[in-house]
């Protein structure tokens, strides 16, 4: 599977996946009315219609890929309204951060180091999809990708 990389900065990340997830013409004209009358509380409803359910799949799926694995355990750490963030526990030892957020009309995750524990990540880019493509193959696919990067420094 070929799993797209792109690199994207925090203020990247920051920004909304778009109006409308699809191109209804009504749906674009809604929106634009709506963002006119009141652009927060559009921006409120947008994220509970749009972005919420979207984060809430990601969530989801990165569970599912554990689901028979007693041994690994994803728990929501450090999280916000624009980024999932788990820390990923293998036999109750706190082992990496996993991070998954939207941008640009994509899904994108990523790992990164945490505090109290001894492993480290190897860099790379973040693995990025259109929101279309996600799937439990994308994520599994993903967290493979993810934890081949991760390396025990003592074990060398």
């Amino acid at each position: 599977m070929d799993l797209h990389r792109l690199n994207f900065s925090h203020q990247d990340r920051q920004q909304p996946i778009g109006i409308a997830v699809n191109n209804d013409p009504l749906e674009l004209e809604c929106d634009r009315l709506s963002s006119t009358v009141d652009s927060f509380l559009y921006e409120r409803i947008r994220w509970d219609r749009i972005e919420g359910p979207l984060l809430a799949r990601l969530t989801e799926l990165s569970r599912g890929v554990f689901e028979s694995r007693p041994d690994f355990e994803l728990t929501e750490e450090g999280a916000t309204s624009d980024l999932k963030r788990f820390v990923l526990k293998v036999h109750s030892n706190r082992i990496i951060a996993i991070k998954m957020w939207l941008a640009g009309g994509r899904a994108l995750i990523d790992a990164e180091e945490i505090e109290r524990s001894k492993y480290k990540i190897a860099p790379a880019e973040p693995i990025s999809i259109e929101f279309d493509g996600v799937g439990e193959e994308w994520m599994a696919a993903s967290m493979r990708a993810i934890l081949a990067r991760i390396r025990n420094p003592e074990a060398a």
